[in-house]
C-alpha cells in the first residue's frame, strides 16, 4: 500500500500537464482559426481575412474592387491566368484605376509553377505601399499556397501552423501543396 500512496501525487501531476497540454493545444487551435476570418462580399467567392491588412480570396469579380477600395485595401493582386474563364484581368485593372487602387497581375501557373512569380508575390504583399492587400485566385488555392510560402520563409512561422491557415484560406490541391513545401525548402536551406 505505501507504493500506492507514493505514486498518487505522481499520477496527479502527469493527468495533470496531460490535461494542460490538452487545454493549450485547444486554445492554440482557438487562436488560430481567429486570426481566419471568413466573411462575405458581394462579387468576391471564398473570402477569408487573415491579418488585419490582408484578405485572401478566390474569383473575384471587377464589379467588386469599387467596394475593395471603400474597405481600404491599397492593391489587389490577382494570380489568375488571363486565359482562365471569367479572369477578367483588363475589367479588374481598369476598375482598380478608376477606384483609386493598385492592381497587381502576377499570373501563376499550376501546371508551369515559375519561382520568379513567387519572389515578385512576396516582394508585392511584403510592400507596405500595397498594405493592406486584398490577394485572389479563382478558388483561393494557389493565394493559399503562396501565402503558406511568405508565412514560414518571411514571417517565421512554422510550417504546420502555415499549412493549417493554408487550409482555412483554401488550399485544396495537393500539387500546389506540394510546390509550396519544396519551396519553403529550397528557400530556407
Amino acid at each position: 500500500m505505501n507504493n500506492h500512496n507514493t505514486l498518487r501525487p505522481i499520477v496527479r501531476l502527469i493527468a495533470g500537464v496531460a490535461v494542460g497540454v490538452v487545454a493549450i493545444g485547444a486554445i492554440s487551435a482557438a487562436v488560430l482559426h481567429a486570426q481566419v476570418t471568413r466573411q462575405e462580399m458581394a462579387g468576391v467567392r471564398n473570402l477569408t481575412l487573415v491579418a488585419p491588412t490582408v484578405a485572401c480570396a478566390g474569383a473575384t469579380d471587377a464589379s467588386a474592387i469599387p467596394t475593395i477600395a471603400q474597405k481600404g485595401y491599397k492593391a489587389v493582386i490577382n494570380l489568375r491566368l488571363a486565359n482562365e474563364p471569367g479572369a477578367a484581368i483588363d475589367e479588374a485593372r481598369t476598375a482598380a484605376t478608376q477606384a483609386g487602387i493598385r492592381y497587381i497581375h502576377l499570373p501563376f501557373s499550376l501546371a508551369k509553377p515559375d519561382e520568379a512569380v513567387v519572389d515578385r508575390f512576396i516582394a508585392a504583399v511584403s510592400d507596405e505601399a500595397n498594405l493592406p492587400v486584398f490577394i485572389h485566385c479563382a478558388s483561393a488555392n494557389r493565394v493559399a499556397g503562396l501565402w503558406l510560402i511568405k508565412r514560414v520563409v518571411v514571417d517565421g512561422w512554422d510550417q504546420a501552423k502555415a499549412e493549417s491557415e493554408a487550409l482555412a484560406i483554401g488550399l485544396s490541391n495537393p500539387a500546389m501543396r506540394d510546390f509550396a513545401r519544396a519551396q519553403i525548402a529550397k528557400r530556407k536551406g
